[in-house]
């Protein structure tokens, strides 16, 4: 414990660096699968966004929420916010951007087996939602209102 205490700055910025990477692709991917539900399925297109959601997820998104978990639990434990009403708030949130995060990927598989049942407009609506979590994890962590 002391080696990652006296480490505290280098994984707050992990911490950050993976946040960053994650909440990129958190936002990218539902404007991908809005922009494939407008292709016909077995088309050149629709093959090209099932490559690219796919490669979205596997290489970016799935490795950042895992860093941004593990350096994150580790920042709560080293500091003990865990005990503060802001990190579970916080915590609550990050719970509920994960689990929009395993819904996407869900979403990825119905499109990598072509049954897609949702419109664009819901994948817009979806759009959304990462980045107004996200805002209110911001204002949680930097303000701490309670």
């Amino acid at each position: 414990m002391r080696f990652l205490s006296d480490h505290l700055e280098w994984i707050k910025a992990f911490h950050v660096i993976s946040v960053i990477a994650w909440m990129a692709g958190m936002f990218y991917l539902p404007r991908l699968l809005v922009y494939h539900t407008e292709t016909a399925p077995g088309s050149s297109e629709s093959e090209r966004f099932k490559v690219m959601e796919k490669k979205l997820l596997r290489v970016i998104v799935n490795p950042a929420m895992i860093a941004t978990w593990i350096f994150g639990l580790t920042l709560a434990l080293l500091t003990a916010a865990y005990r503060e009403h802001w990190f579970q708030a916080k915590f609550a949130l990050v719970l509920i951007m994960s689990g929009v995060h395993g819904y996407l990927a869900g979403r990825v598989r119905a499109f990598a087996q072509d049954r897609n049942d949702k419109p664009a407009r819901f994948y817009r609506m979806l759009n959304e939602v990462p980045p107004l979590l996200m805002a209110l994890i911001v204002i949680l962590v930097i303000v701490k209102p309670f």
